[in-house]
């Protein structure tokens, strides 16, 4: 071969991996005992049919790291409806509970490994939790998305 085909087939084999990588069905996002996080993709953690209504909050100095965790919470079945950033700056990912739904909550935390829940009952802002993301919280690689 040619060593202009050479790279071409070796670009072929990564961008399969990735787009494999994407798709595979037993994904989730993880922390190892080591503290270091070994990243993947979400899985659905909300029943079908139920709908949670969240607002994601970056509570870090990491630009973008509120539109991450909105996609990768919308994959796990979470209807977020506003993401943004919080005033305050955070070690620990922590989820309000807005609605007194503790139970939803707990699918939250299962979804933002590491997080922790908070009872904050706030009526007015017509939402179920507010998931404040903190620097504990890695986004998962996913290079395939804009």
């Amino acid at each position: 071969m040619k060593p202009g085909r050479w790279m071409l087939a070796a670009l072929g084999v990564v961008a399969g991996t990735m787009v494999v990588r994407r798709y595979l069905p037993d994904d989730t996002h993880r922390a190892s005992p080591s503290g270091t996080a070994s990243v993947r993709r979400s899985v659905r953690v909300v029943p079908e049919g139920m709908r949670i209504k969240v607002e994601v909050l970056n509570a870090t100095d990491t630009r973008g790291l509120a539109r991450q965790a909105t996609e990768f919470l919308r994959d796990a079945g979470f209807d977020v409806v506003a993401f943004g950033n919080a005033p305050e700056r955070l070690d620990t990912t922590v989820v309000l509970v807005r609605s007194g739904r503790a139970d939803w909550a707990a699918f939250a935390v299962k979804a933002m490994h590491g997080a922790r829940a908070e009872a904050r009952p706030d009526s007015s802002h017509f939402l179920d939790l507010t998931v404040l993301v903190g620097r504990n919280w890695t986004p998962p690689r996913d290079p395939l998305s804009p």
